[in-house]
């Protein structure tokens, strides 16, 4: 594994007096199924490249392009790539090309990249088509005998063009490679479904439905199982953890059971590749036919197909893929005649490069371990973060009978506080169904610390959160009043309720550091952002007069103030399951503290991790008392001292032609760029 980009960019002056000049060719293309974030990738290739001073082309319609030559392969310049940022699909076209498994078809494409002066070449596409670029790379140096043999190149060229780069970015939806947290175009794949699934459960509850919905994922049941725990699905089917025998009678005392609570619809989701023990299909439509003939409930099937590919990408992908392209550009240029091919991955927040051939390896021995039966092997080689989607997934899902749950003698409260924020729901939705499951009596409290003082608080049930997780804001309420003042009554409240734990879901407003103390004792178009509180003088009106005065006979100005409508509507795929995650995990801290002071006879509140903040740093969920974040945490402002998104400014610079040409003279003058631009990046968690 070799560092990101983001750990070796020292600067823009060593950066571009290292690779600038160099005369080296890049070209790039999209293979395979289409993915939404292919064109932010081709984008970030295109512009980096021609900001370390390289030559880029496009090879268009993928493997057959570079067989073709011709038309096919165009230098592209900076303005070809303007606006295709939130295009889905591919605008450089893909195409299956049978050509290019033969010798004689890779003989043809060689010869065409040296026309071109092509060395490096960034592949978009799965692992098919990156197996095809490697096996090109290791017959580089026999194409280029055949074609001196053949006279269609001299021995100058075969020596200049000696050896071929290759750097691979992996767009598939369904999140099947090894190596790579998130591949791009799934968190997109992502949204499709569960907008689909959102705008079904209207219908569904309306006539007390049961919705079985088909998903992509022949070989990886990776969007299923996200899928499943973003809409808190009553029953998954996915090749690498088929159901026990006997799922057919499990399954449908689950719905049964569900719709005896008052649950009026039911989500069933399908992977496509869905198998049972045996290796036999379980397709939808025999879903379906089972729910019918057992329960008699009115079942519907809903097959998305080729809608997953669909529609604009999504912010994670279009971020994703941009990183992945400037460190794909990098990498191209800092090789050498003995770097192995190699692919760009995410790894936590961190842009990685990994040896190409070992990522396809180990994505092989997935399908060898489900093939052979080994399904418990199959879940663990897909990576620590699927596994712990399947078993959150179960856990929260699947609710054991009250006799076999081992009752706790602690009553845990949860609350809201701050301003609503997207995923607030299912955060809360997780806690309860966790603290459930380990035998705790879960408190629910109205209206944050407000309602707390007031006393508004009483138990909530498994069935009292069902259908939690897709809705937006905050439906337990929520306010902005801090515990400050109101300690002696929280007290109490915690007293009377005999509350052993508070699990608090929000924003600032939940540091608890008062409280804590107390209980001790060519472009057409232009985008301008701006943050509401980022300057006292340049307003957004000021800016908008700005623009309207200096654009005259050119351009049109219109602005738009967002406001409130960024905190609602229904959350994303990720806020879901991070939400869900995040506080699965904080309830057992939870229930972990609470058993080991237990055991001592008393419960503390006045040790440092007493009162604790769970968060994400480099792939891990992090506790961290609260106390230790005083000196971290700016106060007046409510936020952070050290914000990690201002480390994706010269990224953002860069891509967005903040200069239109590089001169090493003029590098000293340019804001200092380092390749840890998101090393502490929280935005970039695979889900």
């Amino acid at each position: 594994m070799q560092s990101a980009s983001e750990d070796v960019l020292q600067s823009d002056k060593k950066l571009l007096e290292d690779l600038s000049g160099s005369g080296r060719a890049i070209g790039v293309l999209t293979s395979g199924g289409d993915a939404q974030g292919m064109n932010a990738a081709v984008r970030a290739v295109v512009r980096m490249g021609i900001y370390v001073g390289a030559k880029v082309y496009f090879i268009h319609e993928g493997y057959q392009g570079m067989v073709d030559g011709g038309k096919y392969i165009v230098e592209a310049n900076w303005q070809d790539v303007s606006s295709i940022l939130q295009v889905g699909g591919t605008v450089i076209g893909s195409a299956r090309c049978k050509e290019f498994r033969t010798r004689e078809g890779r003989l043809r494409a060689a010869n065409n990249l040296i026309q071109h002066g092509i060395t490096n070449l960034c592949v978009i596409g799965g692992d098919g088509s990156l197996t095809g670029a490697n096996l090109f790379r290791e017959e580089w140096q026999g194409l280029l005998q055949e074609l001196i043999q053949q006279g269609k190149i001299d021995h100058a060229s075969a020596q200049k063009y000696s050896h071929l780069n290759i750097v691979g970015m992996v767009g598939s939806i369904d999140n099947d490679f090894c190596g790579t947290d998130m591949t791009i175009g799934t968190d997109s794949a992502l949204h499709r479904i569960i907008e689909v699934v959102d705008a079904i459960m209207t219908t569904a509850q309306s006539h007390q439905r049961t919705f079985v919905l088909e998903v992509m994922g022949r070989h990886c049941g990776y969007l299923a199982l996200v899928s499943a725990l973003a809409c808190g699905a009553d029953w998954v089917f996915i090749p690498e953890s088929p159901p026990a025998d006997g799922w057919e009678d499990q399954m449908c005392q689950k719905l049964s059971e569900s719709r005896s609570r008052g649950t009026r619809l039911n989500i069933i989701i399908v992977a496509e590749g869905a198998i049972d023990r045996q290796g036999k299909a379980i397709p939808s439509n025999v879903v379906k036919e089972l729910v019918v003939k057992r329960l008699g409930f009115d079942t519907r099937v809903t097959i998305l197909g080729h809608v997953q590919r669909g529609g604009t990408p999504s912010a994670f992908d279009r971020i994703l893929a941009s990183r992945m392209g400037v460190e794909a550009v990098v990498a191209l240029l800092e090789a050498s005649p003995e770097t192995p091919a190699c692919v760009v991955s995410l790894s936590g927040n961190q842009a990685i490069r990994v040896p190409l051939m070992e990522c396809v390896q180990m994505t092989q021995e997935v399908q060898k371990a489900m093939d052979e039966g080994r399904f418990d092997a199959a879940v663990k080689l897909r990576g620590r973060s699927f596994e712990n989607n399947l078993r959150i997934y179960k856990l929260l899902v699947h609710k054991k009978p009250d006799k076999e749950l081992t009752r706790s003698k602690f009553n845990v409260a949860v609350l809201n506080v701050g301003a609503p924020a997207a995923g607030m729901n299912a955060a809360v939705r997780s806690a309860v169904r966790t603290g459930i499951s380990q035998g705790h009596t879960m408190l629910a409290v109205s209206d944050g610390f407000e309602g707390f003082i007031k006393g508004q608080i009483k138990e909530i049930k498994w069935g009292d959160v069902g259908g939690w997780t897709g809705q937006g804001g905050s439906l337990l309420g929520t306010k902005r009043t801090l515990p400050a003042k109101n300690a002696e009554a929280i007290a109490e409240q915690i007293r009377l309720h005999n509350i052993s734990a508070l699990l608090l879901i929000g924003g600032f407003e939940s540091n608890v550091e008062h409280l804590t103390q107390k209980m001790k004792t060519n472009i057409q178009r232009g985008l301008v952002l701006r943050n509401e509180n980022c300057s006292e003088n340049y307003t957004t009106d000021f800016i908008y007069q700005l623009y309207s005065e200096e654009g005259k006979g050119v351009f049109d100005c219109r602005k738009n103030v967002l406001g409130h409508m960024q905190q609602g509507g229904s959350p994303s795929p990720f806020d879901r399951n991070f939400g869900t995650k995040i506080s699965a995990k904080a309830m057992q801290w939870i229930t972990n503290k609470l058993t080991e002071t237990y055991r001592q006879g008393r419960v503390f509140a006045n040790s440092e991790d007493t009162a604790c903040v769970l968060g994400m740093r480099r792939r891990t969920l992090v506790f961290q008392p609260v106390l230790e974040l005083q000196d971290e945490t700016d106060f007046k402002h409510r936020i952070p001292n050290e914000q990690w998104w201002l480390k994706l400014r010269p990224l953002m610079k860069i891509l967005a032609k903040y200069k239109a040409s590089f001169d090493v003279s003029d590098a000293g003058q340019m804001e200092h760029v380092n390749r840890r631009l998101t090393q502490d990046s929280h935005h970039l968690i695979a889900i």
